[in-house]
């Protein structure tokens, strides 16, 4: 039955009440502490006034909070949602000052800074207890989730009599490698295992498997092809495209734009989220409308970027910027102790952690965290269909400090507590969710190549050609997400890959004294080769020769660089094409593996990277992008160590290791991601993997990959997207991305009456037997 509204009206008057009390006792306690806050008039006044002028100071600043407050944050939706989250404070302290001017007779005085400190104090007071109330009063709590599936039905126009399919919840943890996984949900020495929620899903509801990565291990390739179903011609983390002069970063906002409008074009369809999805922390959309810290869209300016709009959406409520600042500064203070800790105990291997990295760490692990947690409770209360959300805390750390160190299993228990909190709603939410839990890609220790060999990759090159080497090579930056998460956050502008000197960003000077105008694209010719690198994987391109050269063309031109690479004790294997016999891979000793013909000379260099590492790198041989030369650093079995081309410890981005093997954790109810007995391979397939199971609960339904039924025009911009040409690749990037037309219905099947096969329900581990079912009608994304 039905609660009287008397009820409810009287249940809100309370919660305001309590929330109202609590504010003005806080404001007392502030009082009699701060020397520089005062409630009472010059000559004094008695409790009971002094307590009257707390009540109204609280009750003015409430409202205002209320009332003011969202509609500041919406005003200052451009400026930068880091500084925003600074400037959170001032404009509480203001508003404090506001309200102690509205009490009468002139009683209460504050200074302004410590009005800061006040309103910070009071509105995370206020917060809390409102919050505690809310969860302690369930029947407010339901009716609030009544409002919020109300609302959904009525936005995709469904009958309120249906019952709603479960929805699902995509968690990727960044870098986390099964391997680590595991060793993170046992217990040790009578302790609790590091993870204990998902620890305690194993145990009961889920199951868990490893997956193989293709070539190119890191978040650009692998999400992309999770996200979008393709993840062709994208060879590594950042590479140089001839065609256009430019190099491609994974996580710089502009290439994240282009690569997606690519994958689209090659998948026939915008992503795994299309239909009533959300994507949340990620490098790419994956389809969704509705969006926030995603990188591919990050470059959009003004008030309709909601990607952004998810910092305000966060920010909005006093509270949870107050708590984000303070934790914030507590885990800079964290990394400087830790960094200090690691020098004084001079552990090895050991990289730089001074300059920004402690604010860049504070951001991935504090300021990204929240807000796609509260992005993703949020959803879930709203009762969204499909959610993914990346969470790169983990990534960012054990890149500096490790994959296994004391750092990288702290993050892994807070990232643990935020999929606690995620569950403890979903459990709450008006409609059934399932939790997926998953990688994109694991973490190889080992010390860098410049720490072990005393030369970088781009200076070994050098010697190959015969070209000066550089006395002194510059730090080599990392290819974390996280960075250039942040550089959008603060709307600086994209560090170019390839300066105005000519000079390359890719590793630690590459490219050092390159002819700027023949990396632009111009008539000069560019002597010097571009070296980039993603990890453990190192990329070499010659710009002033124009397609990929092979290997009787870089012998001919520089006769000892193939050799000094191949037999660099550093290096595992080379890939180069053969004019004669197609892809080859090159190994220290002459070995050599001819992958086309499937010829080998001396001992194959791919051995000893383990099964499937032949069929990585025949298939990223044949992509367009794939540069002259493929360098992957060579790797020890016994330890499974690599050796880093940039500035990391922990890396992933190529073959070796634990890199190439994250994980899938799925509900035991769905159907197992392949067949007894079989292995999961690639980011295309895990994408499959995911539709499948959106499709067994009549979830979203991704077109199916039919291009042809597009029609003339899509097909055109398709090709543009597929070559490079046209708008896709040639924007500047001043300007931002440009859009590729690709309508919102495309000619491909949707959801609404269409049949669709599923796999047997009755799946035993043999490959399953498929049958057709008609779903029920789904609205058409909105645009």
């Amino acid at each position: 039955m039905q609660k009287p509204r008397w009820k409810t009206v009287g249940g809100t008057l309370l919660r305001v009440t309590a929330v109202w009390a609590v504010a003005t006792l806080t404001m007392l306690a502030l009082a009699g502490i701060l020397p520089d806050f005062s409630l009472k008039s010059d000559g004094g006044d008695s409790a009971t006034r002094i307590a009257i002028t707390a009540a109204i100071g609280a009750g003015a600043f409430g409202v205002l909070s209320a009332l003011v407050w969202p509609l500041l944050v919406r005003a200052l939706l451009l400026m930068p949602a880091l500084v925003l989250g600074l400037l959170v404070f001032v404009l509480n302290g203001s508003m404090l000052l506001i309200a102690i001017s509205l009490i009468p007779d002139g009683r209460g005085a504050v200074e302004p800074e410590t009005a800061v400190v006040v309103a910070a104090v009071m509105s995370a007071a206020s917060s809390a207890t409102s919050t505690f109330l809310a969860v302690r009063d369930d029947g407010a709590y339901r009716r609030r989730l009544a409002r919020l599936a109300g609302r959904r039905r009525r936005r995709l126009g469904e009958d309120g009599g249906i019952e709603e399919p479960p929805g699902t919840v995509f968690l990727q943890l960044d870098g986390v490698g099964h391997a680590v996984l595991r060793e993170a949900l046992r217990e040790r020495d009578n302790r609790p295992p590091v993870m204990p929620t998902v620890a305690r899903l194993i145990r009961t509801t889920h199951k868990v498997t490893p997956w193989r990565t293709d070539w190119s291990s890191q978040t650009g390739a692998s999400q992309l092809g999770i996200l979008h179903g393709s993840n062709e011609d994208v060879p590594a983390f950042r590479w140089y495209e001839k065609k256009s002069g430019e190099v491609m970063v994974s996580n710089r906002p502009t290439s994240a734009a282009v690569l997606q409008r690519r994958a689209a074009a090659r998948a026939g369809h915008d992503g795994l989220l299309t239909v009533d999805g959300a994507s949340r922390g990620n490098l790419f959309t994956g389809g969704a409308d509705q969006l926030a810290l995603v990188l591919s869209v990050a470059a959009r300016r003004g008030p309709h970027n909601r990607s952004r709009s998810g910092y305000f959406a966060y920010f909005a409520d006093p509270a949870n910027a107050t708590r984000t600042a303070v934790s914030f500064l507590a885990e800079v203070v964290r990394e400087i102790c830790q960094s200090t800790r690691a020098k004084l105990r001079r552990e090895t291997p050991r990289v730089k952690r001074g300059g920004l990295y402690p604010f860049i760490r504070a951001f991935a692990t504090v300021v990204e965290r929240d807000v796609v947690v509260t992005a993703v409770m949020g959803d879930i209360l709203s009762g969204r269909t499909a959610i993914y959300a990346d969470l790169v805390a983990y990534d960012e750390v054990a890149h500096h400090s490790g994959p296994r160190s004391r750092d990288a299993r702290q993050v892994l228990a807070r990232l643990d507590r935020s999929i606690a909190l995620i569950a403890k709603v979903a459990d709450r939410a008006p409609r059934d969710y399932r939790i997926v839990l998953l990688s994109d890609h694991g973490q190889s220790p080992g010390e860098t190549f410049a720490g072990a060999y005393g030369l970088t990759l781009e200076g070994l090159v050098r010697v190959g050609c015969g070209l000066p080497v550089p006395r002194r090579a510059g730090r080599t930056p990392s290819g974390a997400e996280a960075r250039e998460a942040g550089r959008a956050a603060l709307h600086r502008p994209e560090k170019p890959e390839v300066d105005g000197d000519g000079r390359c960003a890719g590793v630690g000077g590459v490219g050092d004294r390159a002819d700027a105008a023949g990396v632009a694209g111009g008539a000069a010719a560019m002597s010097d080769p571009i070296v980039l690198a993603s990890g453990n994987l190192g990329l070499v391109s010659f710009p002033d020769v124009p397609g990929r050269m092979s290997r009787e063309q870089i012998d001919a031109r520089h006769p000892a660089l193939l050799r000094t690479l191949a037999d660099h004790p550093g290096v595992g294997f080379l890939l180069v094409r053969s004019e004669a016999h197609g892809a080859v891979v090159l190994g220290a000793e002459g070995a050599e593996h001819r992958l086309d013909t499937g010829e080998v000379f001396g001992a194959s260099p791919l051995t000893v990277f383990g099964p499937g590492a032949e069929a990585a790198v025949r298939r990223t041989a044949h992509f367009r992008n794939t540069p002259d030369i493929m360098v992957n650093s060579a790797y020890d079995p016994a330890r499974g160590t690599v050796h880093a081309f940039e500035e990391q410890i922990g890396s992933h981005g190529g073959l070796g290791g634990e890199q190439g093997h994250p994980f899938l954790l799925w509900p035991a109810e769905l159907t197992p991601p392949v067949a007894a007995g079989e292995e999961l391979v690639g980011a295309e397939r895990v994408h499959r993997v995911l539709r499948r199971w959106l499709e067994e609960a009549d979830g979203p339904q991704v077109p199916e990959e039919e291009t042809a039924a597009t029609g003339e025009t899509y097909a055109s911009e398709a090709a543009e997207a597929l070559t490079g040409a046209g708008p896709a690749a040639e924007a500047p990037a001043a300007q931002g991305p440009t859009e590729v037309e690709v309508p919102a219905d495309t000619g491909l099947p949707r959801a609404s009456g269409t049949a669709r096969t599923v796999p047997d329900p009755r799946w035993d581990g043999a490959p399953a037997a498929p049958f057709t079912v008609v779903s029920p009608g789904l609205p058409n994304k909105t645009r």
